[in-house]
């Protein structure tokens, strides 16, 4: 055990990273938090800043040097820098953990040679590999960049080997997968914590919904058979086990119309889907983050009320502040906002999270609130 008080490091500065701050602070530790940007969210509530890029020697050296355990927020960390710090103290995710997730052809290779199931797929390294053959039995399908896609940014649907070919030129010929679209009657996830001794703890599973690639809202919990959500809450756990992983993990799924559960992708952190835990769970995401960095024990992942949240995106701002005295009339809202200065399109500033006793009420609130937000958009 780590006694509060002492310093947690953690490397990146987004929205995660300031409710991972949150958190460990709320249990009596201080951070420091190593990222390039001088305006931050998670940089301005940490006790200490290292405004410096991740693969900074000296930087990481003053992390490790303040610092008794280390964690990330983001999968995108150079794993160089995490094996780095590895000789200061514990880092949780390890980075061969992290290393996984960070390319999307080798955490499929991973996964499918653990002996999960994930959607047909084909790396395409080079245009060459498009005419290769193969391709036609994944149309129609989307083409991703290999690595730093995010909220639906390096994708694209393509429907044939010429659209396919444009794509890729598009991503300046940059590593990519071509996956195949399949039906699906549901997106889920599940999230679970494992501490350095394989104890682990698992959340409700989220019932999500995308718009343009981004999570849009999560339902929790479930609106699925109970048999689907064990079988996903077993897959989840066998994952974390088969990568010995630590820390806080999310596996996303697809549901096909068939009924068959397949990982669309992992998420070595906590995980948009995650933030109902902090208003409707005993212990949130980022609490147990906190615990596994300081080696404390895992808190209850027990839901004690149903919720939805949807996340806020620049798009609000269009038109200016949304009004959030009218949103918090509800006084089963609660609001989130990330310190971010510069609203974008697409961008998450925020989110809101509805409890309440019966989830389809609270659904039908959420979609009221959202209605009168986007009221505001040009």
């Amino acid at each position: 055990m780590i006694k509060p008080g002492a310093w947690l490091g953690l490397l990146g500065g987004g929205q995660l990273g300031r409710m991972f701050v949150m958190a460990a602070q709320s249990l009596g530790y201080k951070v420091v938090v190593l990222d390039p940007d001088p305006a931050s969210p998670a940089g301005r509530v940490a006790e200490k800043h290292v405004c410096s890029q991740y693969d900074d020697v000296s930087a990481l050296d003053e992390l490790g040097n303040l610092s008794a355990s280390f964690t990330t927020e983001f999968e995108n960390i150079p794993s160089d820098s995490l094996r780095y710090l590895e000789k200061y103290g514990q880092v949780s995710p390890s980075a061969g953990s992290v290393e996984i997730a960070q390319d999307r052809i080798r955490e499929k290779d991973f996964l499918k040679m653990q002996g999960f199931q994930v959607v047909p797929y084909k790396p395409i390294q080079d245009i060459e590999e498009i005419d290769a053959g193969g391709c036609e039995d994944l149309f129609p399908g989307i083409l991703k960049v290999s690595r730093f896609g995010y909220d639906g940014k390096g994708q694209a649907r393509v429907n044939n080997v010429e659209e396919t070919k444009d794509a890729f030129k598009s991503f300046r010929s940059s590593r990519c997968v071509l996956e195949k679209m399949v039906t699906l009657a549901a997106e889920l996830s599940v999230i679970v914590a494992r501490d350095k001794f394989g104890s682990m703890s698992v959340f409700p599973a989220a019932e999500n919904r995308h718009e343009a690639g981004i999570l849009d809202m999560s339902i929790v919990p479930a609106r699925l058979p109970d048999e689907i959500i064990s079988e996903a809450k077993e897959i989840a756990c066998s994952l974390a086990e088969k990568m010995n992983y630590v820390g806080v993990l999310c596996v996303e799924f697809f549901l096909e119309s068939g009924g068959s559960l397949l990982i669309n992708e992992i998420a070595p952190r906590p995980h948009n889907s995650g933030h109902y835990t902090i208003d409707a769970c005993a212990a949130s995401q980022f609490e147990q983050q906190a615990r596994i960095v300081a080696g404390l024990p895992l808190g209850s992942t027990d839901q004690y009320r149903p919720a939805v949240m949807f996340n806020l995106l620049g798009d609000l701002w269009d038109m200016g502040e949304p009004n959030w005295l009218k949103v918090l009339e509800d006084p089963n809202v609660k609001l989130h906002l990330y310190g971010k200065t510069e609203p974008r399109r697409g961008r998450k500033m925020g989110h809101l999270t509805m409890i309440g006793t019966d989830v389809r009420e609270i659904l039908d609130s959420a979609e009221h609130i959202k209605k009168f937000l986007k009221q505001g958009i040009s």
